[in-house]
C-alpha cells in the first residue's frame, strides 16, 4: 500500500547561488518547512525584497516497499516560483510556476544501502516565461508549503498527470432526491489481474454506495439514494476511496471528499445553488501573513478561514494563484463558494513559452482541485488589460477558456476585468460569468458612482452575468477625524466607503457575486502609501489577524445571522469637540447606547445607526445595546486630538494639488489640449517618457499628486503601469482632481522637447 512521508523537517538552506552540492552540508541554516527567505523583507518597507535563486538540502533513507521494487515520489507542494530537484547528484525534475503541486519519480536514482541526498533549487527571480510578471503582492520564494516521499507499488493510482490524485468523482443530483456519482481512477502499471474497487461513504462514516470496474476500463456510476446536498449553509461531504485490487490484495488507495450540489448563474437572478437564488457576498483573500510571508501552517489556513465564516461571507476569491489544499479543505467543510484562479495577471507578454505557462498553470489548477465542492468557478485571468488589448491576447484567452471547459465542463469560468476596460469589449464574450475590479472613491471618482457603473452596464449588456471582483480602499488603524474624507487613510472612511457599498451590493441581487479587496492586510514589497510601507492595507482584518478594522463589522452586520453590535471609533480614542458622533452596526433593528451608565439615545434602523452625544471631560464609557447583544468602549474628551491621527502626508498633497498650478503660467487652461510634433504630452505611455528626465520628473510628480502612487521605472509596479499614459491614470482618478489638472500636465509636457 502506499506511503506518504513528510519531510518537512531537517532541512538545510543557503541563502546563496553556491550551485548543486554533492554531499549533506552541515554549515548550512537549519530550517523547517513550510519555509520562506521573504518572510520579513517581502513586507517591512524597505522598498524591494530578496528574489534569488537559492538551495535547500535534506537526507532520507530509501523507504522499504512491501510489493516489489514499486515507485518513489518527491512531492512538492509549492515552491515559489521555479525550482529543480535534483536526487544523489541527478536532476529528476523542473517546474516553473510557484503554486501548484508537483512531483518527481525518483526510483531509478535511489541508493538502497545508503542515505539520499535531496536537494531543491527555488529561484523567485522574474522569468519571461513564467507567470506572474508583475503584479501588486510581493512574489514569495522558497519552499512554503512542504515536501513529501510518496512510495507506491508498481501498479498504482497515477501520480504523473499534473499532480493529481489519480481519482475524479463528479458528483449529479438527480431528480429523485438521490445523486449520481459518475468516478473515474487512473491506474498507472496495472495489468488485466486489478480491478478498482469504489466505495461512498457519508459522514457519519457509513457505506452508501459501492462499486468494481476492470482497472483498465475504471469508469463507474454509483447511485446514492437520498443524498444530502452540498450547500453554502448546510456543506454535506461523501469520501469517496477508490482501491485498486489484486485478487484477494490491495495494492494502492485514494480517498478525496465530494459534495453534491447545482449551481448556475443567471443575469437577473444572480447566483443560484441548489435552485435557490443565492447571491454571492464575500471577501478575497492573498496567503501571507506578518513577518511570516506565504510559509502558512495548516492551522493558519484554518484560522484564516474560520474569521472569514464569522464574517457571514458566502464566498472567498482566492487571489490570484492556486492556494494551498489546506484552504480549499477548509472552503469544502464551512460552505465557501469559490473562485480559483491562475496569476495570469496585469502584464500580458506575447512570449508563446509564456502562454505556455498559463495553459501548464490552468492544467494544474484543475486537476489538482477538481473534486473541491466548494470551487464552482475557474478564474482565467485578472486586470490582463493594464498594458492594452491584442488580438493575441484575445485569442489567448479564449483558449484557456476552451481548456478550462474541456477539462472540466462542469463549472463555471470566470474573468476579473481592470476598471477601465471598456463596457464594449470582445473580452466580454469569452467566459461564463464576468466580474470588474472597480475602485470609485478610492483611486478615483465618488464611491456614489459604483452603483451608477453597474446599472448602465447591466442595462447595456442584460444577458450578462456582472459581478464585481474587487473594491475596497486602504484603512489604518492610526488615522482618524471627524470628517473623514478619501485618501485620508483613515480607518473611518475605509468604514464610510465599506457601509456604502454593502448597501449598493444589498440593493442589487442580480450581481451574482462580489468580493471585498481584500479580507486581510498584505504584503506588497513595492508599495508605499498612507504611511505605511511594503503592504497593501486595504484588509478588512491587519495582517498579523489582530484587528478587525472597523469596516469587518459592517459586513457582519448585513451577512451574518448571528446577532451582533459593534461601537466603531474604539481606536479614535481622543476626542476634541462639544459634540461627537458615535456609529453602531448591527443586524438588529434596534439599537441603545449608553454614556456612562445613562441612556443616551435609542434609535431603530438598518444596518447602521448615528448617534450624537456630548462627551464629558475626561474618561467616557459608552455601552451599546441590540437585543442580546453588547459592545462597549471608552473615550476621552480632549482639547486638541492627537497629531498622530492624520497622516502628514494627507495636508501636504492637498496642498500640493493646489499649489501645482501655480508653477504651470499663465496658460489657458480650458482650451483644447494641443499635441505638437517633437514635444511630449499626456497621450504618450509611461514608457516612452521615462526616456526623457525632463519629461518623467513632471509626470512622476502629478502621478504622486494624484493617486499617490511612486513613479520608478525598473522598480515596484513599473511593469503594470508603463504601457498606460497620464491621460489613462488621470481619467481613474477622475472627479478627485480640480478641472484642468490634467490640461496642466499636457501644457508642462509640451513644452519639452522630444531628444
Amino acid at each position: 500500500m502506499r506511503q506518504v512521508i513528510n519531510l518537512n523537517q531537517g532541512w538545510k538552506f543557503k541563502k546563496q547561488n553556491v550551485g548543486l552540492v554533492e554531499r549533506y552540508p552541515k554549515d548550512w541554516q537549519d530550517v523547517t518547512l513550510p519555509h520562506t527567505w521573504n518572510a520579513v523583507d517581502g513586507m517591512d518597507g524597505k522598498g524591494d525584497y530578496d528574489r534569488g535563486s537559492y538551495w535547500y538540502v535534506r537526507e532520507f533513507e530509501t523507504p522499504k516497499q512491501p510489493l516489489g521494487k514499486g515507485r518513489a515520489y518527491v512531492e512538492i507542494l509549492a515552491a515559489g516560483q521555479q525550482a529543480s530537484v535534483y536526487i544523489n547528484g541527478e536532476k529528476v525534475a523542473c517546474h516553473e510556476g510557484g503554486y501548484s503541486i508537483f512531483r518527481a519519480d525518483v526510483t531509478e536514482h535511489l541508493n538502497n544501502n545508503h542515505k539520499n541526498l535531496l536537494v531543491i533549487n527555488c529561484s523567485n527571480e522574474y522569468k519571461e516565461s513564467v507567470y506572474p510578471q508583475s503584479a501588486d503582492f510581493t512574489f514569495y520564494g522558497g519552499l512554503y508549503r512542504g515536501v513529501n516521499l510518496i512510495c507506491v507499488p508498481d501498479a498504482h493510482f497515477d501520480l504523473d498527470y499534473y499532480g493529481g490524485s489519480g481519482l475524479m468523482v463528479t458528483p449529479k443530483p438527480c431528480g429523485c432526491g438521490g445523486a449520481d456519482f459518475h468516478i473515474k481512477a487512473y491506474a498507472a502499471g496495472a495489468d488485466e489481474n486489478f480491478t478498482v474497487l469504489y466505495s461512498i461513504e457519508d459522514m457519519q462514516g457509513k457505506e452508501v454506495a459501492y462499486g468494481c470496474r476492470p482497472a483498465d476500463d475504471s469508469a463507474i456510476v454509483l447511485h446514492v439514494p437520498e443524498a444530502e446536498l452540498w450547500d453554502i449553509n448546510h456543506p454535506y461531504l461523501y469520501t469517496v476511496t477508490a482501491i485498486l485490487q489484486r485478487r484477494n490484495e490491495s495494492y494502492d488507495q485514494v480517498s478525496v471528499r465530494a459534495g453534491v450540489r447545482s449551481f448556475s448563474c443567471d443575469p437577473e437572478q444572480g447566483f443560484i445553488i441548489n435552485g435557490r437564488e443565492t447571491p454571492l457576498r464575500g471577501v478575497s483573500r492573498h496567503q501571507d501573513l506578518l513577518y511570516q510571508g506565504n510559509a502558512l501552517t495548516k492551522e493558519d489556513h484554518y484560522r484564516d478561514a474560520k474569521l472569514i465564516k464569522e464574517l457571514g461571507a458566502n464566498t472567498i476569491r482566492l487571489a490570484h494563484y492556486q492556494h494551498a489544499q489546506e484552504f480549499y479543505d477548509a472552503c469544502d467543510e464551512m460552505g465557501f463558494v469559490v473562485w480559483a484562479e491562475i496569476p495570469f495577471i496585469s502584464v500580458f507578454n506575447q512570449d508563446p513559452q509564456a502562454h505556455q505557462n498559463c495553459i501548464s498553470q490552468l492544467k494544474e489548477l484543475i486537476i489538482q482541485n477538481y473534486n473541491h465542492p466548494s470551487i464552482c468557478f475557474w478564474g482565467i485571468s485578472n486586470e490582463i488589460l493594464i498594458g492594452g488589448i491584442s488580438e493575441q491576447l484575445v485569442e489567448n484567452h479564449r483558449e484557456l477558456n476552451r481548456l478550462a471547459k474541456r477539462l472540466d465542463p462542469t463549472r463555471l469560468t470566470a474573468i476579473a476585468h481592470v476598471t477601465m476596460t471598456p463596457m464594449e469589449s470582445p473580452m466580454h464574450h469569452i467566459t461564463d460569468v464576468i466580474s470588474y475590479n472597480h475602485y470609485f472613491g478610492w483611486y478615483g471618482g465618488k464611491m456614489e458612482d459604483n452603483g451608477q457603473w453597474l446599472d448602465k452596464f447591466h442595462e447595456l449588456h442584460p444577458s450578462l452575468c456582472l459581478g464585481v471582483s474587487e473594491y475596497g480602499c486602504e484603512g489604518i488603524i492610526t488615522y482618524h477625524g471627524p470628517e473623514p474624507a478619501c485618501k485620508d487613510y483613515s480607518e473611518e472612511y475605509q468604514a464610510l466607503y465599506h457601509e456604502h457599498m454593502a448597501k449598493v451590493l444589498e440593493e442589487r441581487p442580480w450581481i451574482w457575486s462580489s468580493h471585498v479587496w481584500n479580507m486581510f492586510d498584505f504584503g506588497c514589497a513595492a508599495r508605499k502609501e498612507g504611511g505605511v510601507a511594503g503592504r497593501n492595507n486595504k484588509g478588512l482584518v491587519t495582517m498579523d489577524r489582530k484587528t478587525k478594522k472597523d469596516s469587518y463589522y459592517i459586513y457582519q452586520a448585513y451577512w451574518s445571522k448571528k446577532p451582533m453590535v459593534h461601537l466603531c471609533g474604539k481606536r479614535y480614542a481622543q476626542r476634541a469637540g462639544d459634540t461627537t458622533k458615535i456609529r453602531v452596526y448591527s443586524n438588529q433593528p434596534k439599537v441603545s447606547l449608553y454614556l456612562n451608565g445613562k441612556l443616551a439615545e435609542e434609535k431603530e434602523g438598518n444596518k447602521v445607526f448615528v448617534f450624537t452625544v456630548a462627551l464629558e471631560d475626561g474618561r467616557n464609557h459608552l455601552l451599546a445595546v441590540a437585543g442580546e447583544a453588547k459592545d462597549v468602549m471608552s473615550l476621552e474628551k480632549v482639547k486638541k486630538e492627537p497629531e498622530i491621527y492624520v497622516l502628514p502626508e494627507v495636508n501636504q498633497r492637498r496642498e500640493g494639488v493646489a499649489n501645482w498650478f501655480t508653477t504651470v503660467g499663465h496658460l489657458d487652461l480650458e482650451a483644447p489640449m494641443e499635441f505638437p510634433k517633437g514635444r511630449w504630452n499626456v497621450r504618450c505611455t509611461m514608457e516612452e517618457l521615462a526616456t526623457s528626465p525632463k519629461a518623467l520628473a513632471v509626470v512622476s510628480k502629478a502621478v504622486k499628486l494624484a493617486t499617490n502612487f511612486e513613479l520608478k521605472p525598473g522598480a515596484g509596479m513599473w511593469d503594470m503601469i508603463k504601457k498606460m499614459t497620464p491621460e489613462g491614470m488621470m481619467d481613474l482618478a477622475g472627479e478627485t482632481l480640480p478641472e484642468g489638472f490634467l490640461e496642466s500636465i499636457n501644457a508642462k509636457l509640451t513644452q519639452i522637447d522630444k531628444e
